[in-house]
């Protein structure tokens, strides 16, 4: 996770030089990023993260000739201290999107989204928080909520958390990141994050993505399709 002050290392993943180029033409270092490595392809991000000295977020494309973007993420997951992923695509592939958020990323944005966009999305995902592309979030949702194992939740199991840890859930579900969710409740972002916890321990939920989905399915908040 970036610290207070420092910049957002980045590594970038994807097999087009030219895609790769843009990407860092607006992550710059005068915006607050460094970019520490590249890769080509999938399979050449594990050396890449063993000599790189601190990452903050992988922002990495789905299609590779090799080791794919949903390959490598869930390769990366497993990974003791791994950093977050940010997935690119040109394709609004409901399907590959809701697999990689199956296989473990942060979040996506479509390789067509603004600069602004592809910024904010970087500096989320580092932080901590998901990023899902409101272009294509509720089909994406629908595919991995259809596509996921086959669960007997008890119904309202979100009984069990406080009126302040569903007031966090319902925005988490909105797409607030904990900066935004800090200043719509006037709360401090720490507590943010420690509400976040208790809210995946309680629901045993395994990340923001799918604390997003349980939302949904729940729900709580209804992304328009």
């Amino acid at each position: 996770m970036v610290t207070e002050g420092g910049e957002t290392r980045v590594v970038l993943v994807d097999d087009q030089e030219l895609v790769r180029s843009g990407l860092r033409r607006i992550l710059r270092k005068r915006d607050g990023f460094e970019i520490v490595a590249e890769c080509g392809d999938g399979s050449e991000l594990p050396a890449v993260l063993d000599a790189a000295d601190g990452v903050d977020v992988v922002v990495m494309d789905l299609r590779m000739r090799e080791v794919d973007g949903i390959t490598a993420t869930r390769a990366l997951a497993a990974r003791c201290d791994a950093p977050p992923v940010l997935v690119l695509t040109t394709f609004d592939d409901d399907e590959m999107l809701s697999g990689a958020l199956r296989a473990g990323a942060a979040g996506f944005l479509l390789k067509d989204s603004s600069a602004d966009d592809l910024i904010r999305a970087v500096r989320a995902v580092a932080a901590g928080d998901s990023w899902l592309d409101p272009a294509v979030t509720g089909r994406v949702l629908s595919s991995y909520r259809q596509s996921a194992p086959a669960t007997e939740a008890a119904p309202n199991e979100h009984d069990v958390l406080t009126t302040r840890e569903l007031e966090v859930l319902c925005l988490m579900g909105g797409g607030r990141s904990n900066t935004e969710i800090a200043e719509d409740l006037f709360i401090s972002e720490l507590t943010v994050k420690s509400h976040v916890g208790r809210i995946f321990t309680k629901l045993d939920l395994r990340d923001r993505p799918a604390a997003i989905v349980y939302a949904y399915d729940n729900g709580l908040v209804r992304p328009s399709l």
